[in-house]
């Protein structure tokens, strides 16, 4: 029963203090926030952290979301976003950009049954090398790419979300798309060749 409730009817009755209400939104949309933020800060341990200090604040009612102004999806990926923006700023000195033989987040990555392990193998490197890829985009860009071409967002949901208007979207998103394939041409011609 509510897993087909609305959000705004979860919010209410978590608010008023249905644990379960709480636990049904989280699974509703911890997924996607997760993803978000692992493939915007590349961490999968400030990926963690950032959810639940997001899903946190939305229970303590640190950050207040107001239906009116739209998604609670939208809602929680801008306030994930601020918080790695926030994460970033603290620890700008410190960022460093993993290199061709650094360990990934491979733990993250969804099992693929389907393919044989040489499919995996291929798989699980060209997933790496699009992560690398995404980890060297200038940060606005990568909101964009990662929620326009990986969450499904419209340009209007991601100039809500980064709180820039749409021509700033579209610009980002196209620059970023240019980047991304600037860097990952490289990578496909060495594969084609082998």
């Amino acid at each position: 029963m509510i897993t087909t409730t609305t959000d705004t009817d979860l919010l209410r009755q978590m608010r008023g203090g249905a644990a379960d209400a709480f636990a049904a939104l989280y699974r509703r949309h911890q997924g996607p926030l997760y993803r978000f933020a692992l493939l915007r800060c590349g961490s999968a341990d400030t990926a963690a952290d950032v959810v639940q200090e997001t899903f946190m604040g939305l229970l303590t009612e640190r950050f207040r979301f107001d239906p009116l102004r739209g998604a609670l999806q939208h809602f929680l990926f801008g306030v994930a976003r601020n918080l790695i923006l926030k994460h970033e700023t603290g620890h700008q000195r410190h960022v460093v950009l993993s290199g061709p033989d650094d360990d990934g987040d491979a733990a993250a990555d969804p099992p693929d049954d389907a393919a044989c392990p040489l499919g995996r193998l291929l798989n699980n490197e060209a997933a790496e090398e699009v992560r690398r890829a995404l980890a060297l985009l200038a940060p606005h860009y990568r909101d964009a790419v990662i929620l326009y071409e990986m969450h499904d967002l419209s340009y209007a949901e991601i100039a809500d979300i980064c709180q820039v208007d749409i021509g700033t979207v579209r610009s980002r998103l196209s620059r970023g798309r240019a980047a991304l394939a600037k860097r990952l041409a490289g990578w496909h011609a060495a594969n084609a060749a082998a």
